[in-house]
Parts: C-alpha cells; sequence; structure tokens
C-alpha cells in the first residue's frame, strides 16, 4: 500500500509532462509557422516575385506539411515519436533561417514549403496527438487534444507580436532567423514524447499493418465524410493564416493591426480549443464539428457586411480564433473512436493531409485572387460556401455504427 502512491503520483506527473511537452512543442512550430504572413510583403518587396508567386510557396508548404504527417506517424507508430519530433524541429529553424538568402520562387518553395513546413509537420498534429493518446485514458482524449491544441494558438498568440516587434527593431530577414533559433527550444521535448512504439501496446490496441489500416480507413464512409469536413477547415485556416495581414492592410489599416490580428486568432484559440476539448466528453464530436464550421460561415458574411475598422477586425479575429483549430480535438477524438490509437498517427496523418490539401487551395489562392481583382471579396464567398457545406457533410457521420462494425470485423 505505501508504494502504490508514489507509483500512481509518477505516472499522473509522466502524463502532465508528456501534455506540457508536446503542447510546448506545437506553440513553437505553430507559432513560427502561423507569423508568416506577416513577412509576405516584406518578401515581395525583397525579391520582387509578386504575391503570388510567393504565395505558391506558402501553399506549397501548407500541402508539404500535410504530406509529411501520414509518412511521419506511420515512423511515428512503429518507432516512438521521439526521434521523428526531433528532425522536425530541426528541419523548421533550419528553413526559417534561410528563408531570407531565397530570391526565387523554387528557393521559397525550398525554405518554406519543403524544410520548415516538412519539419513542422514531422512535429505536428498527428505525431504529437498519437503520442499522448497512448498515455491518456479515453474519457481525457478530448481535454489532452484540447490541451495540446491551446498550446499551438498560445504560441501564435505569443510568436506573433514578437515577430511584429522584430520586423520593427531588426529588420524581417534577421527576424525570421531569430524566430528560427527560439524554435530551437522545443528539442528536449522529443526526450519526454519519445515514448513507445505502438506495437508495444496492449494486443487489443495493436495496429494494423499500415496500408491495410489506411484501405480500412478509405473504405468507412465516415472517416471519408470526416476528411472532406478538415479540408474546409484547411482552406479556411491557411487563408486566414497567409493572408489575414493583407486583408487588414487592404481595409487601409497600419500594419500592427495585422500583428495583433494573428494574435487575437491565437488567444481566442486557446480558448476555443480547451472549450471544445472539454465539450467532446459531453456531446456529439460530430454536432460539434457541425456547430463550428456553421459558426464561421456566418462569421465571415457579418465581416463582409460590416465597416472595416481596426476593432471590428479584431473582434473578427477574436471570432475566428474560437473556431479556428477547435476542429482538431473532436476530429482527432472521431478517428480514434473508430479505429484506436494503434494506428491513430497515420491515420489522423492521413486526414491532415486533406485539410493541408485544402490549405494549399486556400493560401494560393488567396494570393492569386487579390493579384487578378485587387480584392480578397471572392475567396470570402468561397469560405461561406465551403462552410456551409462542411457543417452539412459532417451530419450523415455514424460514430457509434462505425465502431461496431470494426469491432465485429476484429471479432
Amino acid at each position: 500500500m505505501t508504494d502504490a502512491t508514489p507509483t500512481a503520483s509518477h505516472k499522473q506527473l509522466a502524463v502532465w509532462l508528456v501534455l506540457l511537452a508536446a503542447a510546448a512543442t506545437f506553440a513553437l512550430t505553430m507559432g513560427t509557422r502561423q507569423t508568416m504572413g506577416l513577412f509576405l510583403s516584406a518578401l515581395n518587396t525583397s525579391t520582387g516575385l509578386g504575391v503570388g508567386s510567393i504565395s505558391l510557396a506558402f501553399a506549397f508548404g501548407q500541402l508539404w506539411w500535410g504530406l509529411t504527417q501520414p509518412f511521419a506517424g506511420a515512423f511515428a507508430d512503429r518507432l516512438g515519436a521521439g526521434r521523428v519530433l526531433f528532425i522536425g524541429v530541426a528541419l523548421v529553424a533550419l528553413g526559417t533561417f534561410i528563408t531570407p538568402f531565397m530570391t526565387t520562387t523554387a528557393g521559397l518553395i525550398f525554405a518554406i514549403g519543403v524544410l520548415a513546413a516538412g519539419g513542422a509537420g514531422m512535429a505536428g498534429p498527428a505525431v504529437l496527438m498519437a503520442a499522448t493518446a497512448r498515455l491518456i485514458p479515453a474519457d481525457k482524449r478530448g481535454m489532452a487534444t484540447g490541451i495540446i491544441n491551446a498550446g499551438g494558438s498560445f504560441g501564435q498568440f505569443l510568436m506573433a507580436p514578437i515577430a511584429g516587434a522584430l520586423i520593427v527593431s531588426v529588420g524581417w530577414a534577421s527576424a525570421m532567423q531569430v524566430l528560427a533559433c527560439i524554435v530551437l527550444l522545443a528539442l528536449p521535448a522529443a526526450f519526454f514524447l519519445k515514448g513507445s512504439p505502438a506495437h508495444a501496446l496492449a494486443a487489443s490496441q495493436a495496429p494494423l499493418k499500415t496500408g491495410a489500416a489506411i484501405r480500412q480507413a478509405l473504405h468507412t464512409p465516415s472517416f471519408l465524410m470526416l476528411a472532406a469536413g478538415f479540408f474546409v477547415c484547411g482552406f479556411h485556416v491557411a487563408f486566414l493564416a497567409t493572408h489575414l495581414p493583407g486583408v487588414v492592410a487592404a481595409c487601409g489599416l497600419p500594419t500592427q493591426w495585422g500583428a495583433w490580428s494573428l494574435a487575437m486568432l491565437g488567444l481566442f484559440n486557446i480558448v476555443g480549443s480547451v472549450a471544445m476539448g472539454w465539450a467532446v466528453g459531453r456531446w456529439r464530436m460530430k454536432s460539434l464539428l457541425s456547430l463550428v464550421y456553421a459558426a464561421r460561415a456566418l462569421a465571415v458574411l457579418l465581416f463582409l457586411l460590416a465597416p472595416k475598422t481596426g476593432p471590428v477586425v479584431l473582434v473578427f479575429a477574436a471570432v475566428m480564433g474560437l473556431t479556428f483549430l477547435s476542429t482538431v480535438p473532436p476530429t482527432a477524438g472521431l478517428v480514434a473512436k473508430f479505429f484506436g490509437v494503434g494506428n491513430m498517427a497515420t491515420l489522423f496523418g492521413v486526414v491532415m493531409l486533406t485539410h493541408q490539401v485544402g490549405g494549399f487551395l486556400g493560401a494560393y489562392l488567396g494570393g492569386k485572387v487579390f493579384d487578378a481583382t485587387g480584392s480578397y471579396n471572392w475567396i470570402w464567398y468561397a469560405d461561406i460556401a465551403l462552410a456551409v457545406g462542411a457543417a452539412l457533410i459532417h451530419l450523415p457521420i455514424r460514430e457509434a455504427a462505425v465502431v461496431r462494425k470494426l469491432v465485429t470485423q476484429t471479432a
């Protein structure tokens, strides 16, 4: 009896260390990536490539971030998360540091789109969520994913003003390189998140082979509908992260309003992520996702109708922040509910890939539409239509039916 309490206490401490390490890693990698929109104008001025060409580098980064996650997840499922995270953080720092030296579209795609975005994918939600899910009881996973997601939001809230201040004080190139050095603070977290590979799980949680798990998921209608909704989330999030400072500038407002609008996205996403993590354990996850997408459509419509003043922009950013990445806890929760945690890193990585295909289109088309029309309005109209579609497509998802089907197949 005397040994039981310390053992339980040590396990609880270990869980909190894992959560804090995952949240801090997501804060530094996500926070750095989400400030890149602040550098778009300076990159355009420095290189003369045009907003559309630079947006292509950002858009490729969105796509590559998603493409790396299923593979990073598969390696993490088999080898443990620590090595994957260490390499990922190092690549984010390297890609960010060398970006100011790039003067061509191809160079920017390599630095921003391949190195930094690929590293962020390796140290991204698929690996982080799966690493924690294996240590957290099923009824606590919603709150755990909410805490990790909030870490990414806090990183954005913290890093956007830092980036803005650095740009003003030391110039955009040095500011980007300082951010690269800050990212390296996440390297020690790889030790706390190294965990065990999925094959070390109990037999009831043992994973399928990667190919078999993906084939099973792609033959599950509810999984496909979930992925389709997450595609819309990626379109919306990437457009805001890349072009919100440009939207603010197009409203005739000073640069600092763009930095603070990104910070408001991050701050209120903390609230939205934690609240969603709490709600996941109490309401149906598909209903929560439908509500989030419907709220996005309404908020964008009201923003288009409102006068474009500084306070209006900040209120809009705050509302968007509440829904910005609050889709992650219920989406990750549904993947775990459908298929268990043995293949979660791989299968959530597949969902993240669809998210980033949408992200590619949101980031790239935002720049192309602005170059063609001098306005972002048509992208806003598309965003409203997609959000309404996403709200509707989640309604037919059958959470319980999918689980019963998988249990029967296993038996």
